[in-house]
């Protein structure tokens, strides 16, 4: 069975502010229909954001990489959701990496000075390069790594 939940939210002059609808299995109650709009606000919000950074952030996720070759679509697809992946996993457990990025406007620019950097440079591991990126970008900040 298949239930529909709307949810539409309005402002002090009952002009509408948010509206959204969900298709659920999950039966809806009195008791229960605030936790699913919760729940499909939540899983809309942060499925809108990744696709939305997936595309549009560098990792081109939008671009049809099968060029003639058999699985190779798949291939790049799943190696971008990888590297998204170790990305999101550095935001939240890196904070020096955290900081750096944050210093930057995007993370093309962050992978440019990756780049120009390890080229020319040498650093003994990855908290030496991401001390040296933080201490040049933000020559006062206090180091939080």
């Amino acid at each position: 069975m298949v239930n529909w939940l709307e949810l539409v939210t309005t402002d002090a002059r009952g002009a509408i502010v948010f509206k959204n609808a969900w298709a659920t299995s999950h039966a809806i109650t009195d008791h229960n229909v605030a936790a699913l709009a919760s729940a499909g606000r939540a899983r809309w919000k942060i499925e809108n954001e990744n696709n939305n950074t997936l595309k549009t952030k560098g990792y081109h996720f939008d671009h049809n990489f099968g060029h003639g070759k058999h699985f190779l679509a798949n291939l790049f697809a799943t190696l971008i959701l990888l590297a998204f992946l170790v990305h999101t996993a550095l935001d939240w457990m890196d904070t020096r990496y955290a900081k750096v990025r944050g210093l930057l406007p995007s993370r093309r620019t962050f992978f440019e000075h990756l780049r120009a950097l390890l080229q020319y440079l040498p650093f003994d591991d990855w908290d030496h390069l991401m001390r040296f990126m933080q201490q040049r970008l933000a020559p006062n900040a206090p180091d939080t790594g």
